[in-house]
Order: C-alpha cells, then sequence, then structure tokens
C-alpha cells in the first residue's frame, strides 16, 4: 500500500506505538491485555491493530524488535504499509527506535511494482513527528529507482532502455549525458565493453552522466549494466538465468545513489558511468580463450565468458581513473561467491583505504543498510595468471572468487584517490517488511549517509 507521509497530524488520525521486543512500558497501559491476549511481544515485523467501542479502531502496535537485532531490523516498521488500513495515521513517540529509520521503513514498505498492471492498492498518510520528510522521500525515491529498473524484464530493459532511464534521470536534475555506441565504442577505445555487448541485437553502449560543479570534489560511480546475462558461450543452465534480468543491478543502484544525492544537491562534481550489455549468444560472441585488448592496455584472457561483467566494468573503471577522482564507487552483481560468504542481505565490499572502510561500516550500521568489508588479499593476484595475456580474467580453481574478482578490477584503478568495490546481490529472494520479493537497493543508503555527511550541500 503506497504510503505518503504527512507535513502535519490530522485531527483523524490514529496512532500507532512502535513496541520494543519485550518491553512492556512501550505499550499503552490500558492496551497492555490486548496485547498479552494476543501474544503480541514487540518481535519486529508484527503489527496488532487495537479495536476500540463498537469495533472502530482506536490505534496500532508495531514490534520493531531491539536494537541488538541490528542488521535490517530498524526497517521492520514496513510491515505497516500492508497491515493498515487506509487513512491517517501517525507515529507515536517513543525512545524505543529510531524515528527516521522507523518512518523510512514504512515509506520502503509500500513499494510495489506496478508496470505491469498490479494496482498499487489505497495510501496510508503517515505523520511522524522528528522526521526530515524531503530526506526521507529522496532518499525512498532513490530506493524505488533502484528496484523498478531491476525488476523491469530484459524485453523492456535491454541497453537502450537502461540509456533512456539515464536520460530520464538527467533531465530531472538537468545532468548532461554522452552515449558512446555499437562500433564507435571501438574507436573511443572501449575494447572490451564492445567485445561482451556485441553479439545482442542492441548494440553496447557506455552511458556517461555529469552534474555539478567542475570545481566540486569529483565523485565517480561505476555501475555494471548487464541487462541480460545468458553466461555467453559458457552457458548458464535454466534455472541459472531466471533472475539474469537483475544483472544490470549495479547499473540500477548507482543511478538510485545519482538521484539521491543530486537532489540532496551535494556538493560534488558528480560522474555515473554505466556500460550496458547484453551477455548474448551468436556467431559474434567472445569466446573462452579468446585474448582482449582492455581500454589501460592491460590484455584479458577470457577464461569464461560468464565473468563478464568485470570485463565492463575494467574498461569504465579505466576512464573513470583517468581523471584522478577524489572517490571512486564502483557496484556490480558480480559473483556468486558473494552470495556464499555473506548471502542476499550483506553484500561485501572491497577497499584499500581503512578510513573509508571503517566511515563506510558505519555508516551501514546508521541507517540499516548492512554492509561487510572483505579483504583485497593481494597473494591471490596469482591467482589471476595467464600463460599468454597480462592477465585471465579468472582464476582457476573457483576459490576466493569474491576477492579475485575485485582483485581483477583493482588493476584497472590507480590514479583515484580512494575506491572502494561493491558486490551486492541487488535482490529481495522473500519478503521482507521493507521490502517485497524482488529488485533491491543495497548499499546505497549507506553510501549517500556518508556522502552527504562528507561533502555537505553546495
Amino acid at each position: 500500500m503506497p504510503v505518503e507521509l504527512a507535513s502535519k497530524r490530522s485531527r483523524a488520525a490514529l496512532p500507532v506505538y512502535l513496541v520494543g521486543r519485550g518491553s512492556d512500558q512501550d505499550v499503552p497501559e490500558l492496551t497492555r491485555d490486548w496485547a498479552r491476549l494476543n501474544d503480541f511481544t514487540g518481535e519486529a515485523g508484527r503489527v496488532l491493530l487495537i479495536p476500540g467501542d463498537h469495533g472502530r479502531l482506536v490505534g496500532a502496535l508495531c514490534g520493531v524488535g531491539s536494537l541488538e537485532d541490528g542488521g535490517l531490523t530498524a526497517l521492520s516498521t514496513g510491515a505497516l504499509s500492508r497491515a493498515l488500513p487506509e487513512g491517517d495515521w501517525y507515529l507515536a513517540p517513543n525512545d524505543t527506535a529510531d524515528i527516521g529509520l522507523a518512518t523510512l521503513g514504512v515509506l520502503l514498505g509500500g513499494y510495489a511494482f506496478t508496470r505491469y498492471g498490479k494496482k498499487p492498492g489505497r495510501t496510508i498518510n503517515l505523520f511522524a513527528g522528528g522526521a526530515d520528510r524531503v530526506q526521507l522521500n529522496r532518499i525512498a525515491d532513490g530506493v524505488f529507482l533502484a528496484r523498478d529498473l531491476i525488476n523491469t524484464p530484459a524485453n523492456d530493459m535491454g541497453p537502450a532502455e537502461l540509456e533512456d532511464a539515464a536520460q530520464a534521470l538527467a533531465k530531472r536534475f538537468r545532468a548532461k549525458v554522452e552515449v558512446t555506441k555499437g562500433d564507435a565504442l571501438l574507436k573511443a577505445n572501449f575494447p572490451m565493453i564492445h567485445a561482451v555487448g556485441r553479439a545482442s541485437a542492441q548494440a553496447p553502449r557506455l552511458i556517461d552522466l555529469s552534474w555539478g560543479k567542475r570545481t566540486a570534489p569529483k565523485v565517480t560511480l561505476v555501475g555494471k549494466g548487464v541487462c541480460f546475462d545468458t553466461g555467453g558461450l559458457d552457458l548458464k543452465p535454466a534455472s541459472n538465468m531466471l533472475l539474469m534480468k537483475k544483472d544490470m543491478g549495479g547499473a540500477a543502484n548507482v543511478l538510485g545513489l545519482a538521484s539521491m544525492l543530486m537532489a540532496a544537491k551535494l556538493n560534488i562534481r558528480l560522474r555515473v558511468l554505466i556500460p550496458a550489455v547484453e551477455n548474448a549468444v551468436s556467431a559474434n560472441a567472445f569466446r573462452p580463450s579468446d585474448v582482449l585488448q582492455s581500454r589501460k592496455g592491460i590484455s584479458v584472457e577470457v577464461g569464461n565468458t560468464d565473468a563478464e561483467g568485470r570485463l565492463v566494468l575494467a574498461d569504465a573503471l579505466a576512464l573513470a581513473d583517468e581523471e584522478s577522482p577524489d572517490l571512486l564507487i564502483d557496484m556490480a552483481t558480480l559473483t556468486g561467491a558473494a552470495r556464499v560468504a555473506l548471502g542476499p542481505e550483506v553484500p561485501p565490499f572491497f577497499t584499500d583505504d581503512t578510513t573509508l572502510a571503517f566511515n563506510l561500516a558505519s555508516a551501514a550500521e546508521a541507517v540499516a543498510d548492512p554492509l561487510w568489508r572483505l579483504p583485497l588479499y593481494k597473494p591471490y593476484a596469482s591467482r589471476l595468471s595467464s600463460k599468454i595475456a597480462d592477465t585471465n580474467n579468472v582464476n582457476a580453481d573457483g576459490m576466493a572468487g569474491a576477492v579475485t574478482a575485485a582483485l581483477f578490477l583493482k588493476k584497472f584503478v590507480e590514479k583515484a584517490h580512494c575506491w572502494a568495490h561493491f558486490d551486492i546481490y541487488g535482490w529481495c529472494p522473500s519478503d521482507k517488511p521493507h521490502c517485497p520479493t524482488g529488485g533491491e537497493a543495497q548499499g546505497i543508503r549507506a553510501l549517500e549517509h556518508y556522502l552527504t555527511r562528507r561533502f555537505g550541500s553546495a
């Protein structure tokens, strides 16, 4: 059910009491017997409606768990978006939950992907005293943009449509977009983007969005835009292709983050680079054992055509690195190894900047956007060795796949003042209070928190 944040509390608004796990003191005294009768103990995401005289509602209880639960628990208020009847509601003040995160949880829980006819349902008007409506709405807008892009199937979200999405975002914020497409990629020296995407009916392209004052600190975001990944000639089994519309999740996430940052009018010169391709199978598809040249001049032996994301990212990162940005971030649905290590809810990130790592981890905890640092363990770089080229795109034994993928990308970053790589899943595999099953934004709320505090508004 869509949620709108009210600027003021209406007289008809009913209260929602946020209740910590096992905390009777958060339940209004007259409601405690009702809560006990229904075995309501404040578990995260459970909602209990409170009846009054003649069957009318007088409020609701929402369990928010415990601060010690961590992770996404702070957003468990998203359950309210589906449990509350239509009408005016307000969050009753308490000391249990962060009011900003509690409100954001309700907003995010109200998301629905409606492009193909699903009805959005009725609307909840929510007042939350002390919450920053403007900030929360721009964050939710960025998350919803990422979710919408990922949820759209590849027949309607190919490289051309991903370009359209970037153009639409640029128009909204008066940003500039340049696109290098098809064989022009070869002339402009993006050989790996061209090689990966040339077998598709839609031409591969590099989307380059820029915004902000040229004199401001340079922040560059690079997102993997593989709009569908068959695996190429190293073809995926059918079961592994079912979610491959989400392989452009990195691109979706950086566009969602860009939306947040531009809406905040951040004091940065923002650049967003998206190599947009489809890894298809055709007579001119690149092959296992091919040796590709890269923009940076590093030759790459193709050990597996299903490790294509790092190839297109490498050319985009090399371009980004050429202007020595103050901060370079790349996001990609890159390896299954990351999911094996940390599961679907905790994306790993890699950086050799300890201060940046600490700040990102702190931001992730502050806004309930889980992240975890994994090591750029340099000795593993030898696993990418090739007998005929400067490097292979995969390691032969399949071990430490997320680490070796990050080390591969690191070869293409030298001049950036600091760099971080995010290996995201981009998908919520089962319904959560704050997110239905489907595309998900990961890491970008933490990045928004960190960036707005580091750079401030213009």
